[in-house]
């Protein structure tokens, strides 16, 4: 699947806004649709960001710029934080609970739940070491390609359960 993403470089920073749930298709088509149009005018200091956005898998926005050109600053950064609120806001969505955590099951649906639920599961044996994970925590966009889904043992979501 081709991305946006894809046009920069993978020393590129992102960030990633997980969704509490999954988008629907028209969610996600408006959610991309408004994120790169938000990249595209993205600005920092007066100078143009080489960024891009995307949706993956229905559920996790990311952002990205490559800052070998301009260098995302504070402001630039508050500025991406109040649209991705706004945009959440728009389609009823929180983008910003970190205390919840996204993974595959055996047949590759990806569920999200908060962290108690998480350690119940494992506990119960619904989910493994071997369960992949998410990490929205990733900086790089070459991260993002290799390491944004490993197996929860492979995860600092381990140490929450």
């Amino acid at each position: 699947m081709s991305s946006h993403l894809d046009s920069l470089a993978p020393e590129s920073r992102i960030w990633i806004y997980g969704a509490e749930r999954a988008l629907t298709k028209a969610e996600t088509d408006r959610v991309r649709t408004r994120a790169q149009e938000f990249v595209a005018q993205w600005v920092s200091h007066n100078r143009s960001l080489a960024a891009a956005a995307d949706v993956l898998h229905n559920r996790f926005l990311v952002l990205a710029v490559d800052e070998s050109q301009a260098e995302a600053s504070g402001c630039s950064i508050d500025g991406s934080v109040h649209f991705v609120k706004e945009l959440g806001a728009e389609i009823g969505v929180d983008f910003f609970n970190r205390m919840r955590f996204s993974y595959r099951d055996e047949a590759g649906k990806i569920h999200t739940v908060g962290r108690e639920e998480f350690k119940l599961l494992y506990s119960q044996g619904q989910l493994s070491n071997d369960t992949i994970v998410f990490d929205p925590l990733v900086k790089e966009l070459g991260e993002l390609r290799q390491i944004f889904e490993r197996p929860l043992e492979d995860s600092w979501h381990s140490r929450m359960v």
